[in-house]
């Protein structure tokens, strides 16, 4: 049967998020295609940042501070040459981005104003609308990159398969329109994977619905080099009023003052760190863990120190309590550990480069070692905005490629079945990879995954989804002692 084929030229981006668009922006003049599974500025977790974007800006803070905190949180097992690579580069990606029109939030004077954030020695996270950064940012690259003439979006279509040519370079992907199992071939000279995280693997998640660690299943799947899988962030603070994905409280709130409590109106983080609630992410998510696992519960409380200035400094937490019948200036914000961000995946070099050739990998897809075992807060965006900037300098370096005119078949995709078997391998996943974890859990955890998976010829996008999940389990299994997120009880 003949395919569906869009000859998509220069570079195909999969992927529509921060680092997928500036990608593309900064690709100028070479024309890019963007597959998304969404229509623009939807369903990207870039949209729902809402801490902010670090850099040493302030007077008193240095490049070699910011290096120093972000290996501290990692654990000091991160990449020091990547980390070298973010932390330089950091000020000049927040100009960048303000040359877009991004308003970050600015003082009197003009001056970027700047908060703290847990594990920072110094102020130095820019923001938008206090709580509102990775909307407001996605708005200005969304329409930067809706009236740039090289730019080509192709929205609703799920990406489920690399095509290769018959030397292994890749030479395309396969995507199916959504609510369709038809293949299409979308080929080009470039790949660049902007897929995402993988919060959908865990029950519980602040990401959007769409991000099932599908772009590092496939990779897996096609024996791309990994790393640091094992290392998957849960963020302490999620609004726990039981829907899916969890509304984000940010970690500013903290930084601004805000502080833990469980039902009996105590603190519980002082006792446990020297930096209590301003300590890193990991003990802060354990600590609230452990609240509900002796049957207590857990809240922010922002009552004191932000009062009602928290309706105007942090509008998209008020709405999203006010929505769900709490008045944060009266009430306590319930809240619970979710899953936020991975720190591991397709492994890459300092320009993007995966170890498929044609293949790169942006954003949080990618494995560039510079969160080590624990990312340090509002690193993220920043990441996605450095890599992206250097990997689209070397595409624009290279000498012109012809286009592979080889594809290699995808694999079969088959919609129910991914549909029925999600929510087990969600379960699965929370219980024996997720905060805490133990070797026999994880041990049962991957026996559990193959058998879910044993469906004779692999299926998409459960297959994919089933290999993420298993570079995760296998990553731990690896890893024998705890240090950072990944934590053996």
């Amino acid at each position: 049967m003949q395919k569906t084929h869009y000859d998509c030229g220069d570079v195909l981006i999969v992927g529509a998020g921060l680092a997928g668009l500036y990608t593309a922006l900064k690709l100028a003049p070479l024309g890019v295609s963007v597959l998304a599974a969404a229509p623009l500025e939807q369903g990207a977790s870039s949209n729902w940042a809402q801490g902010g974007i670090a850099a040493a800006l302030a007077p008193g803070d240095t490049v070699e501070d910011h290096a120093r905190d972000t290996m501290q949180a990692g654990c000091y097992i991160n990449d020091p040459e990547s980390v070298a690579i973010l932390t330089r580069h950091a000020a000049e990606s927040i100009y960048d981005l303000f040359s877009y029109g991004v308003p970050f939030d600015r003082d009197d004077n003009g001056a970027f104003l700047q908060g703290r954030e847990a594990a920072h020695s110094a102020n130095r996270i820019v923001k938008v609308g206090g709580d509102g950064t990775g909307r407001r940012i996605m708005q200005c690259l969304v329409k930067a990159a809706l009236a740039a003439h090289h730019i080509r979006t192709y929205a609703s279509y799920a990406v489920f398969d690399l095509a290769r040519s018959e030397h292994g370079r890749v030479s395309g992907v396969y995507a199916r329109a959504l609510g369709s199992e038809e293949p299409i071939l979308f080929s080009a000279r470039h790949i660049i994977f902007a897929t995402g995280g993988i919060g959908h693997l865990y029950r519980d998640t602040t990401n959007p619905y769409q991000i099932r660690g599908e772009g590092l299943g496939i990779a897996a799947r096609h024996h791309a080099r990994l790393r640091d899988t094992e290392f998957v962030q849960f963020h302490p603070t999620a609004l726990n009023i039981g829907l899916d994905p969890c509304p984000l409280v940010t970690e500013a709130l903290r930084g601004e003052g805000a502080f833990l409590i469980n039902e009996k109106g105590e603190r519980f983080m002082e006792p446990i760190h020297p930096d209590a609630e301003l300590a890193p992410r990991d003990v802060v998510a354990r600590a609230v863990a452990a609240e509900y696992a002796r049957g207590g519960k857990a809240f922010l409380d922002t009552r004191q120190m932000l009062g009602s200035r928290i309706k105007t400094a942090f509008p998209v937490v008020t709405d999203h309590c006010i929505k769900a019948g709490i008045d944060p200036e009266v009430s306590a914000i319930p809240i619970k550990p979710a899953q936020h961000y991975h720190m591991g995946g397709i492994r890459t070099d300092s320009f993007a480069q995966s170890s498929i050739a044609g293949l790169y990998v942006v954003g949080e897809a990618a494995g560039t070692g510079a969160h080590g075992a624990n990312r340090l807060a509002s690193n993220s965006l920043l990441e996605a905005v450095v890599f992206s900037a250097r990997l689209a300098e070397h595409i624009k370096g290279q000498d012109t490629q012809k286009a592979l005119s080889h594809h290699s078949d995808p694999i079969k995709v088959d919609r129910l079945y991914a549909k029925e078997k999600l929510p087990i391998l969600r379960m699965i996943m929370t219980q024996y990879a997720g905060l805490l974890r133990t070797q026999e859990g994880l041990e049962k955890a991957l026996n559990d995954i193959i058998k879910l998976d044993m469906k004779g010829n692999y299926t998409a996008p459960f297959t994919n989804y089933a290999f993420a999940a298993m570079s995760i389990v296998e990553g731990a299994l690896r890893r024998k002692d705890s240090i950072g997120a990944h934590f053996l009880c």
